[in-house]
């Protein structure tokens, strides 16, 4: 459910909020969120996104105005998870370190993608359904697979 800890713009719309963990982050206008859907603390959206059911967008992420992440998008910010250190004891925010990502301008990521953290996406690329991005990917070109890599330039660019 979303908190009063959020920015949103005007239009904003949170379809089922009762099902959607919305907390400590910044929405632009018109951005449009489905449900079961977390976007947590720290995370910036921009104008005009559709982020699609059972999205994960966790804290270091930020996505650029115009974009479509399709339905059960998961994005990561630990390139190292663990639930323990080394000594045992679970761990702290102090113990790991976030890694940020970056979606340009009008990407379009299909349903099941997974988005390694510490990268970015550029205007405009399509990354396909089921893909797992580990690299930067360039603007204006399609890449699918896993790992994802470029299959062509974007045709309608």
């Amino acid at each position: 459910m979303p908190t009063k800890d959020l920015k949103l713009g005007n239009n904003v719309r949170i379809f089922h909020e009762n099902l959607v963990n919305v907390y400590g982050c910044e929405l632009g206008d018109n951005t449009t969120v489905g449900p079961f859907v977390e976007i947590q603390r720290g995370v910036k959206i921009g104008k005009n996104v559709k982020i699609s059911s059972h999205a994960f967008i966790c804290e270091g992420v930020t996505i650029e105005d115009g974009c479509f992440i399709g339905h059960g998008v998961m994005f990561i910010n630990d390139r190292y998870p663990a639930a323990v250190t080394k000594e045992g004891k679970l761990k702290t925010a102090d113990d790991w370190k976030l890694e940020t990502t970056l979606i340009k301008k009008g990407v379009g990521i299909g349903s099941g993608a997974v988005i390694m953290c510490g990268l970015t996406i550029g205007e405009n690329a399509i990354i396909g359904a089921g893909a797992v991005v580990t690299k930067d990917v360039p603007p204006n070109t399609v890449y699918a697979g896993v790992p994802a890599r470029k299959l062509k330039d974007r045709p309608d660019i």
